[in-house]
């Protein structure tokens, strides 16, 4: 027997999905400063000419921060579900959930200054 929670079947789980992906883009200011983020790394991607591994890596860290994001609202809800009081507890799984993403944000950094940096100095160093 089936909950009201479940999905009936595949259209429905993708629906439930992108209503999800939609309400972080629309309630999260955040996620909306990553996608700018994101949409200059690629557009940064084409003009420095990346090759196909910096490409996968690009991409890859782009999904895995809006992921990070996703699961960081979904956990600071779930805790808002549970209390709209102060509690300790509850403070501390919303900043751990916060925390990660900022873990995955500075890999994008490391990432993006490993791939990006030396193709930027080249072309200053032409330049000169």
């Amino acid at each position: 027997m089936k909950n009201k929670w479940e999905n009936k079947n595949f259209f429905n789980a993708l629906k439930n999905s992108l209503n999800g992906i939609f309400y972080v883009i629309k309630n999260e200011n955040n996620i909306k400063i990553e996608l700018i983020f994101a949409f200059f790394t690629i557009i940064a991607s084409i003009l420095l000419k990346i090759n196909l591994i910096e490409t996968i890596l690009i991409v890859f860290v782009i999904f895995l921060v809006l992921f990070a994001e996703c699961i960081n609202t979904a956990i600071e809800t779930v805790v808002n579900l549970y209390t709209e009081e102060y509690n300790e507890k509850a403070k501390i799984a919303k900043d751990i959930s916060a925390g990660g993403v900022l873990i995955v944000s500075m890999l994008s950094v490391i990432i993006g200054v490993l791939i990006f940096l030396p193709k930027i100095i080249k072309i200053f160093l032409v330049l000169i």
